[in-house]
């Protein structure tokens, strides 16, 4: 791999799909949230482009599925078991063809924690640090009978898997990390020749994204990962929470932090303290807990910290 791409920390792992053919956004509580606690929507798979589905309804975040002549690659896991195996009955429903593998784009809860529902065995593609975010909070849980870790990224690399092909054609995925940024395991999973990449948590709107210090999220890492995502060559991002976006809602996103960025900057320059910071973006007076939690700082907060290089409850 060159220096270049190296310096770049991104992650890309190329799957040749002709191979395919083996048999909660807070954090990893795998109770329900509140806003999970209601009658969720039915599962549904919606058609993108090809074999590309996105996968709405059910508990949890938005996922994929790409389905080939005899074989499924499932992007992230649901909520629960029962949106996981009706997830698993939808693909029934459209091919014979057995679930190859299962990308996990990040380790919350409601990307992963459906796992039980999918078919025992069935390998697992997720950056190491996923993998040990689950490990720590299902130490002692029969939740992790019967995963099969198989890949695991690497910080900076490439990792070419060649396997024994089964469909008539090669395909290419690309699987990119772009450092921390919403976590430090955020993946992205591109499909080059559909133009479509799938980006977990990375994409936030009408909102404030999130960003999980407890799990190493940076904004600095995510300014870098949606400029990460614009250099692909892709035209429809899909993440867990928003509706399908193009280059120009990215574009637009990017510019609204960055422009948050450099307001923020200013204000330091100008001496203010955090809560001037705070009343300047109208941001109001957060509770030092919420429901027993330790309070986890906004964006304007996140931002004001990493540009002082202060840590919360400093």
């Amino acid at each position: 791999m060159s220096k270049n791409r190296v310096a770049h920390s991104a992650a890309v792992l190329l799957i040749l799909l002709a191979s395919l053919g083996q048999a909660e956004s807070e954090g990893q509580d795998r109770s329900q949230p509140v806003q999970y606690r209601q009658e969720p929507a039915p599962l549904t798979l919606a058609l993108i482009r090809g074999n590309l589905y996105e996968v709405r309804g059910g508990s949890g975040a938005n996922g994929g599925a790409y389905i080939r002549d005899q074989s499924v690659l499932v992007i992230d896991a649901k909520m629960t078991e029962d949106s996981a195996r009706a997830l698993v009955e939808k693909i029934a429903e459209l091919t014979t063809a057995p679930i190859s593998w299962l990308v996990l784009t990040h380790s919350d809860g409601d990307h992963v924690n459906g796992l039980p529902g999918f078919p025992r065995g069935v390998p697992l593609v997720a950056h190491r640090n996923a993998k040990r975010d689950m490990d720590a909070a299902f130490e002692d849980d029969a939740f992790k009978d019967g995963l099969n870790w198989m890949i695991l990224m690497m910080d900076t690399g490439v990792l070419p898997i060649v396997l024994k092909p089964k469909d008539n054609e090669e395909k290419r995925v690309e699987i990119h990390h772009f450092g921390p940024a919403h976590t430090d395991s955020d993946l992205v999973v591109f499909f080059p020749e559909e133009k479509v990449a799938f980006v977990g948590d990375l994409l936030f709107f009408e909102r404030d994204p999130l960003i999980h210090l407890h799990k190493n999220g940076t904004f600095r890492g995510l300014v870098a990962a949606l400029k990460g995502l614009l250099a692909l060559d892709a035209e429809i991002y899909l993440s867990g929470h928003s509706g399908p976006a193009g280059k120009e809602d990215v574009k637009t996103l990017l510019a609204g932090l960055e422009e948050k960025q450099a307001k923020i900057e200013s204000l330091i320059a100008q001496n203010k303290s955090l809560e001037d910071v705070k009343a300047a973006f109208g941001v109001p007076a957060e509770p030092s807990a919420v429901s027993g939690r330790p309070r986890r700082p906004g964006l304007v907060e996140i931002i004001y910290r990493e540009l002082t290089e202060k840590k919360p409850g400093r």
